[in-house]
């Protein structure tokens, strides 16, 4: 069966000026296939989140190609960027952007509700699927400030599934997290990939992140 390409980048370059001119990152190639779980290891500042807000079509201000899907991403207004980035991209940050304002099941429809592909009662019922999956659908009503840092974590990812996306990235997903919960957020991220066949791209400075992953 042939791997089929999520995400291609080809000879991707960015410099920032300040004032003389500093390499960020120098001529960057590889591609992810569908189903696979790869990450990004580097210390603090060497460049890995930068390369990450390309690679999710946020930042523009690069040279080289970057193909999702299949599809290269030059010269695309910032409203198809954004449509591509809420159809086929779910993003998992060190810190969980939840909306204290809202219930955790809430909070994990937002993204189908702003998509509009399904209605409202059967993105409730695959949110409350994702938060079973995640083992947190008792949390469902709970206020997202009511949560521990984990369990945000959990409804964060529970949150970038809602659209099966075709691809999560993740920057430090772990980065907030005690040895406990980054243990649980990496075994639920290697599930996603084992028996799911969700692609993740996730960018750490974690070492033993890496370590558990090549195991």
């Amino acid at each position: 069966m042939t791997a089929t390409k999520v995400l291609e980048a080809q000879s991707i370059n960015k410099s920032f000026y300040d004032p003389v001119k500093i390499d960020i990152l120098k001529d960057i190639n590889f591609s992810i296939n569908r189903g696979e779980f790869v990450s990004v290891i580097g210390k603090s500042g060497c460049g890995k989140s930068t390369l990450l807000y390309i690679l999710s079509t946020m930042d523009t201000d690069y040279t080289g190609k970057l193909f999702i899907d299949g599809e290269l991403m030059e010269h695309k207004t910032e409203k198809q960027l954004a449509s591509i980035r809420n159809e086929k991209i779910g993003f998992v940050f060190q810190f969980h952007y939840l909306l204290n304002e809202f219930s955790v099941l809430k909070n994990v429809m937002l993204p189908g509700l702003k998509l509009q592909k399904i209605s409202a009662l059967e993105l409730e019922n695959k949110a409350m699927e994702l938060l079973k999956i995640l083992d947190i659908e008792k949390l469902a009503l709970k206020m997202a400030n009511q949560l521990s840092g984990g369990e945000k974590q959990r409804v964060a990812i529970a949150r970038a599934m809602i659209n099966d996306p075709l691809i999560i990235m993740g920057d430090e997903p772990t980065g907030n997290l005690d040895s406990r919960n980054s243990a649980i957020v990496f075994d639920i991220f290697k599930e996603l990939t084992s028996v799911y066949h969700q692609t993740l791209l996730i960018v750490t400075h974690d070492n033993s992140f890496a370590q558990i992953h090549n195991e």
